[in-house]
């Protein structure tokens, strides 16, 4: 074998070792190249794109605020204005006399000459804790039996809560009470779609008024004679709205934050509504219709998961007068579970924003309502209180004011970070003297058509114990929606503590902390 010269061996090994050595010099100085065309190109899209973006959300957010605090103003000034000038009242507005006491089944010629024929309907939905109750309230309410119609519309898929209910109308209907139970082999249109088919039966046809209660509501035994009167005697009335009562407030903590946000809804939302333009929200329950305006709105649709808001827009574009009774309560339930809580407001988030879309041409076609009504129902009912509401109170103090953190560019008027927040906090306050903590509103996306029915327990205050609830599985109490913002949040009020002077972490950090508390599941019965 032919030996290898030992100075060609070394010139070849520093050939080999130059080459391998300016190849690593080469990508070092590739990747410092790449670097530095990245860290240009980051610089530039911050500042020509982020960084203008960020502060054209920022004053959309704070004009938005600035919209809905005078928006709460202006509802808070009305409500003072009637609490301490009666003749604002409803039974100062509205004409209004009591019914005579007179016993039906011993006159019904004067019965039927002083009492019109009202039809009950109480739809429900697998409703076996409360279904007993709401059936009960109904069948003692103060009326002439032969002028008095109930009707329980169970969709119900379990057929042993099917059977439960049927003996229940059954029980009832043995006392000589008027009660008719209606099931159907599908939830075509779901709750809207039972109230629409219900409507079709002949006996439905002899009566003049509607009222509807949901499977958790009790109403009080006089609730028809006080609100039937205002329709007796004002035939411009279409709807007289009851307040809820809800008997399982004190729970936990989530039904007496809850109970702050819905006391806010009726004591100044639907008392300045009824008040200033004879408008509001129907609340789906506690309410008496008057059919002839069910039916001159063209009835029941189920476009959208707020049915009853959108028979109440489209009876008030027809011309019809609306009046809420705040003196008037009808027992209820809030959900005491976080799971039914998030589908009840996925609803009503979803819902009334569904419904401005399809619906605002067809608000401002109409001929019947006048311009101030129309103003009414697109600006203050739907876009400051459905939308401006939840982009203020998520988008604007949950996303854009943590996002600034890392952008020391980027300055929040003060006015708008702690000012804005604590007129309404302190407005709602106001208008829920009970409250315990500040109500944080999240807008969900995606599922904007689904119905899924809020679960009830029972009344809790006249139960010792509480009903047994089948065991979940142990991940799905973990709700990663928001554990994922609260993680967010949590990364911002870090980096606002470390870096910045700002000192946003003070309302950021508990905020993550209360969106992680309930992405775990410990919030709620």
């Amino acid at each position: 074998m032919e030996s290898i010269n030992p100075s060609c061996l070394q010139v070849l090994l520093m050939t080999r070792w130059s080459t391998f050595h300016f190849r690593e010099e080469d990508a070092v100085a590739a990747a410092v190249v790449i670097y530095e065309k990245s860290r240009g190109t980051w610089q530039w899209t911050r500042a020509m794109i982020m960084l203008p973006a960020i502060n054209v959300m920022i004053w959309l957010c704070l004009a938005m605020s600035l919209m809905l605090v005078v928006e709460k103003l202006s509802m808070a000034v009305t409500v003072l204005c009637v609490k301490l000038y009666r003749p604002l009242r409803p039974h100062r507005v509205y004409r209004w006399e009591p019914l005579p006491a007179i016993a039906g089944d011993d006159d019904p010629e004067l019965a039927s000459f002083v009492y019109p024929a009202v039809l009950v309907q109480i739809p429900m939905f697998n409703e076996r804790e409360v279904y007993h109750l709401s059936i009960g309230a109904a069948c003692t309410l103060t009326w002439p039996s032969d002028r008095l119609i109930i009707q329980v519309l169970d969709d119900s898929t379990d057929k042993t809560i099917r059977d439960l209910v049927q003996t229940e109308c059954e029980r009832w209907s043995k006392k000589g009470v008027s009660i008719h139970y209606i099931s159907r082999d599908n939830r075509n249109g779901y709750k809207s779609g039972a109230l629409r088919e219900a409507m079709d039966f002949d006996y439905v046809k002899t009566c003049d008024f509607v009222a509807i209660f949901d499977a958790d509501h009790q109403p009080p035994s006089d609730f028809l004679m006080q609100t039937i009167p205002f329709l007796i005697h004002n035939p411009d009335l279409a709807l007289v709205q009851a307040r809820w009562k809800f008997v399982n407030a004190d729970e936990c903590l989530m039904t007496r934050i809850q109970e702050m946000s819905l006391n806010y809804h009726f004591v100044v939302e639907q008392e300045s509504g009824s008040s200033t333009i004879a408008f509001f929200g129907f609340n789906g329950t506690a309410g008496v219709w008057r059919i002839s305006a069910v039916d001159e709105a063209k009835g029941w649709k189920d476009r959208t998961t707020v049915e009853d808001m959108d028979l109440a827009v489209r009876a008030c574009l027809e011309g019809w007068k609306f009046v809420y009774v705040g003196d008037l309560n009808v027992r209820s339930e809030l959900p005491s579970t976080y799971k039914a809580y998030r589908y009840q407001q996925h609803r009503w988030a979803c819902g009334p924003a569904c419904l401005f879309r399809k619906m605002a041409s067809e608000i401002m076609r109409a001929k019947k309502a006048s311009i101030w009504r129309k103003l009414f129902l697109i600006y203050n009912f739907f876009f400051a209180r459905r939308i401006v509401s939840h982009i203020v109170t998520f988008f604007f103090y949950c996303v854009i004011i943590p996002l600034t953190v890392f952008f020391p560019e980027v300055k929040v008027p003060v006015w708008g970070v702690v000012l804005i927040p604590s007129i309404i906090t302190f407005l709602n306050a106001i208008g829920t003297p009970r409250c315990k903590a500040v109500f944080i509103g999240l807008l969900e996306a995606g599922r904007v058509n689904e119905w899924i029915v809020t679960e009830k327990l029972g009344n809790m205050l006249q139960m010792k114990q509480m009903p047994s609830v089948a065991a979940s599985k142990f991940w799905e109490r973990f709700h990663f929606v928001e554990i994922g913002v609260g993680i967010w949040l949590l990364i911002c009020a870090w980096q606002d503590f470390k870096y910045r002077t700002e000192q946003y972490y003070i309302f950021i950090f508990p905020s993550s902390l209360a969106f992680i508390i309930m992405g775990c599941g410990y919030v709620g019965r």
